[in-house]
């Protein structure tokens, strides 16, 4: 079953998808890339162009699905058995042809994904185990007769786009064994390569778990009550939002979702070894703090002398990504208690220790270029505890702590792309040339929070992997909303890549409600006194004179000009229609968390390729006011550091926890909990090409539509048991009825339901002015409005689903803006023609 709905792929829409994989960049960029979240929101674009609606995770479930099924059955050709096959296989075969294929084997949930690395040993005695990366097709292989000794993988909850792009160390889970009934053996290179443990990389701001830190988290799981919630729970977000309050009194300042992915990684490391140690037949080797988690997941108390000295050495062999890097992939959850497999004796003593000490002596040479890393990993971690220890130890001290010198440009976290020149710097961010990306740059977030022209500035550990978040998911809305923005796509924690636009130096703001420097502008005006429509303001971006507020009539008598745009009452008229635009959308996705949008601060580029003005620059926690459930005294925007008296420790954290606040809650406006369908219904298949137009304009809304066929004449039960069936699911549905000559679709439908119901239909030019007749003149108590448009019917679903739909209604108010933009650009090019 596919992700999602879960409705069945039909062959036209499997057709549709193939069609747009097997375009060369496509396949590009799914072949070459480990984060797809993006190119498969583009697949599905693109399906619903051809009138398919799916949504990103179906397509993506499917894609693997294909490759899953076409590996399978291209590995059963290779190995002699013709007689296997499946659908579309010579499709699949075009487009996969020159890519590795290994035997794959389905996982526990059904899931699958096809391997990337072609198997250097035999077919016949190698199978792989696949791990499904839900960002990518990056797999581990084992031997298939280690199948009962795989260790089942944890399930990390990282949000799809937090997860790591660097070049970290892909490795497998050790096996050091003879194949048993042949006379095979593993290829030292090979095996060399199994002796490493996958970790997970901890979420949020990336920064690393010193000793102290790991020492209170073990100490709160002991906790026995802690202990019973995490084994009794599937949702245990509230469970890690507990214990990270708890390692907050301890001075130790984590959130939840850290928190979580400590645990579980800690929890992975532990079984690795276990298996290992199970498969080598060695003594214990052991990791940081492995004696703890062991009581701990034994169930027998901690012993006093776990927290006096370091319980556990460093792994010694092989285990450099245990400190030095980890994976961020998702893993399956595992069982509790894990139980021993004996290896089987078939393989001799001798050859066993021999193929180990070849091994050690293999793993030695290749560890032996990172043991400086890891020294200063270790001292740099020693040096964070010292600190941590001294600053929380003594709180009298925090006022005697000298204010930091500014901190150095942070450097950029784009270490797979290569770098052009600094094109600007501003007080949050710098700007960088792609060189291989032409026409785009890299825009890196920085640590800096400033207020006041940064008359006020500070390093807030953290804030540019939360700006980002929050940039990255306003434009990601904005753009799929049909708004036209720089943003391309979230490269790292702190980076995204935009293109590359001249900026227009004017501040753009839309208010709602008055406050802050509008009263101080507009003595009288009483705080909350709300604007209808917003309120636009323009300011003029010049630090020296904070600032100062213009005019439209200043705007067009600069007479700016950027990449050959020149600025004047056409395009100050599209950036003022933009703004009222986007301030609407981002009030209106704000809502459903009973969050108010108070005022926002946007800016406009012109885009060096296109030539047209795009919204540029970020929209973070700086670029707004929030007041939850509208209440001031509430309020999570940067307002908070702007009305503190004292820049402190303390203060700084609770501005960070405000802006933790709002990068969490952001990523929900890409989502919404409103369903809704359009069903159309026609009266005989010859209408088909008219409900085709009405199922491919409800794509462009982002609307599940199903197409019946029915006649209320000629069979008239069916079409009340057809409307029965939609009316029983629950969800909201909206009934298009499409029927030439007389209609009478319609107004039974409309008679027979609550539901809304709009008759669309398919008039010919023969007899179209007098078939009309019988959609417009209905018996009383009937209400079904008549649009003859196809593309009319779906916007009038559109409008109703709207009202509870952020989504839908963010598409409707951009279609909105993109006609007025298109229509005033055509006048203007009309007047210049005419001149």
């Amino acid at each position: 079953m596919e992700s999602g709905a879960g409705k069945h792929w039909t062959e036209e829409e499997v057709k549709a998808l193939l069609s747009v994989w097997s375009e060369k960049n496509i396949r590009k960029q799914l072949h070459g890339t480990l984060r797809n979240k993006g190119i498969f929101i583009y697949i599905a674009k693109r399906l619903q162009e051809l009138g398919v609606c799916r949504d990103w995770k179906q397509c993506r479930a499917k894609y693997k699905n294909l490759k899953y099924e076409y590996r399978t059955v291209k590995y059963a050709h290779n190995s002699g058995d013709v007689t296997k096959t499946m659908k579309f296989f010579h499709d699949l075969d075009a487009i996969l042809r020159y890519e590795p294929v290994t035997q794959l084997a389905a996982e526990e949930n059904g899931r699958c994904s096809a391997t990337e690395t072609q198997l250097n040993t035999s077919p016949t005695t190698d199978s792989a185990q696949e791990i499904l990366e839900d960002e990518g097709d990056f797999v581990n292989s084992t031997p298939a007769v280690l199948e009962a000794t795989q260790i089942k993988k944890e399930t990390i909850d990282i949000d799809d786009d937090s997860i790591s792009t660097t070049s970290e160390d892909r490795s497998c889970t050790p096996v050091a064994k003879q194949m048993v009934e042949t006379d095979n053996h593993i290829h030292l290179e090979e095996a060399q390569n199994h002796f490493k443990v996958i970790t997970v990389n901890d979420s949020g701001a990336g920064k690393h778990w010193s000793d102290n830190e790991v020492r209170a988290l073990i100490n709160i799981w002991s906790d026995e009550k802690i202990q019973q919630m995490l084994e009794g729970a599937t949702r245990n977000k509230e469970i890690f939002e507990e214990i990270a309050r708890r390692l907050m009194k301890r001075g130790i300042d984590r959130d939840w979702k850290q928190c979580r992915t400590k645990y579980k990684n800690l929890k992975y490391e532990y079984r690795a070894l276990q298996k290992e140690n199970e498969h080598l037949g060695n003594p214990r080797r052991k990791m940081r703090f492995y004696d703890e988690v062991d009581c701990i997941l034994r169930r027998q108390p901690l012993g006093p002398s776990g927290w006096g000295c370091e319980s556990s050495s460093l792994l010694s062999v092989g285990d450099v990504t245990a400190n030095t890097g980890s994976l961020s992939i998702k893993r399956k959850a595992c069982n509790d208690e894990v139980s021993p497999v004996p290896l089987k004796k078939s393989a001799s003593e001798n050859t066993i220790l021999h193929f180990q000490k070849l091994l050690t002596e293999r793993a030695h040479t290749v560890t032996e270029g990172k043991k400086l890393l890891l020294e200063r990993l270790c001292k740099q971690e020693e040096m964070q505890d010292l600190n941590r220890t001294q600053f929380y130890a003594d709180p009298s001290a925090i006022k005697q702590v000298p204010a930091p010198a500014p901190a150095p440009a942070m450097a950029p976290a784009a270490s797979d792309l290569k770098l052009g020149k600094k094109v600007n710097e501003g007080k949050t961010k710098e700007v960088y040339e792609l060189p291989d990306i032409p026409g785009c740059v890299l825009m890196q977030s920085k640590d800096q929070i400033t207020a006041g022209n940064a008359a006020r500035k500070d390093r807030m550990e953290g804030k540019a992997a939360i700006s980002n978040t929050t940039t990255s998911c306003v434009f990601q809305l904005l753009q799929e909303s049909g708004i036209k923005t720089a943003f391309v796509r979230k490269h790292s924690d702190t980076a995204f890549i935009a293109a590359h636009c001249e900026m227009i130096p004017i501040e753009w703001v839309c208010r709602r409600i008055a406050t802050g420097s509008f009263l101080k502008r507009n003595p009288g005006v009483k705080e909350g006194y709300k604007f209808y429509p917003p309120k636009i303001e323009m300011f003029y971006k010049d630090d020296a004179n904070n600032d100062p507020q213009w005019s439209e009539e200043q705007i067009i008598e600069a007479k700016f000009c950027f990449a050959g745009l020149t600025i004047g009452q056409t395009e100050v008229d599209i950036m003022a229609r933009s703004t009222q635009a986007i301030f609407e959308i981002l009030e209106k996705a704000w809502q459903p968390q009973n969050c108010t949008l108070v005022d926002l601060k946007i800016e406009f580029g012109v885009n060096m390729l296109t030539k047209e003005i795009v919204l540029a620059d970020v929209i973070d926690n700086d670029s707004w006011r929030l007041w939850p459930a509208g209440d001031r005294s509430q309020q999570k925007d940067k307002q908070s550091y702007r009305d503190l008296k004292e820049v402190t420790p303390e203060a700084l954290q609770m501005v960070k926890r405000n802006f933790e606040w709002v990068s969490e809650r952001v990523e929900l406006l890409l989502k919404t909990k409103s369903q809704g369908r359009v069903v159309v219904l026609m009266g005989s298949p010859s209408d088909l090409s008219h409900c085709e137009k009405i199922k491919k304009a409800c794509a462009t809304f982002g609307i599940p539509c199903e197409l019946r066929v029915t006649s209320a004449h000629k069979g008239p039960d069916e079409t009340l048991r057809i409307k029965a069936e939609y009316e029983g699911d629950g969800i909201p549905t909206v009934f298009v009825a499409v029927a030439g000559r007389s209609n009478g679709l319609g107004p039974v439908m409309s008679g027979n339901t609550a539901y809304p119901v709009v008759n669309c239909p398919p008039l010919s030019a023969e007899w179209g002015t007098q078939d009309v007749w019988s959609s417009l003149r209905l018996p009383s108590g009937l209400s079904c409005p008549t649009t003859l448009s196809p593309e009319g019917a779906a916007q009038f679903a559109a409008q109703i689903f709207g009202l509870n739909n952020h989504l839908v209604w963010a598409k409707l108010r951009s279609s909105m803006l993109n006609t007025w933009i298109s229509l005033k650009q055509a006048d203007k090019k009309l007047r210049e023609c005419s001149l």
